[in-house]
């Protein structure tokens, strides 16, 4: 994957720092981002440092101090946001309540619009596309952002999310893991499978989705917001996989793309249950602090979604 194009004097430094050697003069870094869209892509690039990273950009810009204090920024603007949103929004989790039930009350609450039910029942196949096109930028890193949690988590909490994850990693067989079906699928309905392939396309709800998930998954302090994104994604998963396939194959668009979601019908079902109750619930009652961090992730995750199937839905003229 090479380095994506800039959307404006923020991510233009980034993007040239990262190109060049660490001593290299890229000039003043800019004060601010020229936009939410500029900000998004710049730190959606920082992030990815500690992933795939990119075939043009110097192998040792993950820890360089410049880039690192850039990202600490963006970081920074991008929590602000999310925590600005959680309390602005009506609460409806009895604190009486056990974090298991407080996130089923989250996932009840939820009126966002579904990208599912269009799917099934409205989408076109051009529709379709571009929601896999943008949803491949999540959907081919997967479980990657959860994986840094595991050496932070207290033993049963652990022990939960690595049951979770083995499943998501194919349990060994490379030929099931999620993000290679989700390849697999893409290249069977004529798109790129590859990595990072649509960045460039993504919009900003895109990115700031993907971002959420790195920030919450490269810090430890923020590790009960990872989880409590972790269960409510699950949480919403099994029912709106199975629409999917339904749509694809009213499309013609099914096969290898329909064996993933299928996959998550069944998955995610069980998944449900392992992360709000062996993983969110256990570490709710061995580090009590850690409650409101799980239900602010699990409420960002619910609010990008509904961001991102509002924009998407909206560039359609749905």
């Amino acid at each position: 994957m090479r380095l994506p194009k800039p959307r404006g004097a923020m991510s233009e430094w980034v993007v040239a720092r990262l190109s060049t050697n660490s001593d290299a003069d890229t000039g003043p870094m800019p004060a601010a981002a020229d936009s939410v869209d500029d900000e998004a892509i710049a730190l959606w690039t920082l992030h990815e440092l500690s992933y795939h990273g990119f075939e043009d950009a110097d192998p040792v810009a993950e820890w360089a101090p410049g880039p690192l204090v850039v990202r600490q920024q963006l970081e920074a603007s991008l929590e602000r946001r999310l925590r600005e949103r959680w309390l602005a929004a009506d609460h409806v989790v009895d604190p009486e309540h056990d974090v298991p039930t407080a996130l089923e009350a989250l996932v009840a609450a939820d009126d966002g619009p579904s990208l599912a039910d269009h799917v099934r029942r409205h989408a076109d196949r051009d529709e379709v596309l571009e929601l896999l096109r943008q949803r491949s930028v999540y959907h081919l890193k997967e479980s990657d952002p959860s994986a840094w949690v595991v050496p932070r988590l207290p033993v049963r909490a652990k022990a939960a999310l690595m049951e979770l994850l083995f499943d998501e990693y194919g349990d060994g067989d490379p030929n099931r893991l999620h993000h290679h079906l989700f390849a697999r699928g893409l290249e069977a309905v004529g798109l790129r499978p590859e990595y990072g392939g649509y960045v460039d396309d993504a919009l900003t709800e895109t990115l700031e989705m993907n971002n959420v998930n790195s920030l919450f998954g490269l810090h430890r302090r923020l590790r009960g917001a990872a989880m409590g994104h972790l269960a409510v994604f699950e949480m919403t998963s099994s029912i709106p996989s199975r629409k999917m396939t339904q749509g694809l194959e009213r499309l013609g668009l099914d096969g290898p793309m329909s064996l993933y979601y299928d996959e998550h019908v069944e998955a995610d079902a069980v998944h449900e249950q392992l992360a709000a109750r062996g993983i969110c619930g256990t570490l709710a009652e061995d580090e009590p602090d850690q409650v409101p961090e799980i239900l602010f992730g699990a409420f960002s995750c619910l609010d990008t979604e509904a961001r991102f199937a509002t924009a998407l839905l909206a560039s359609w003229g749905r």
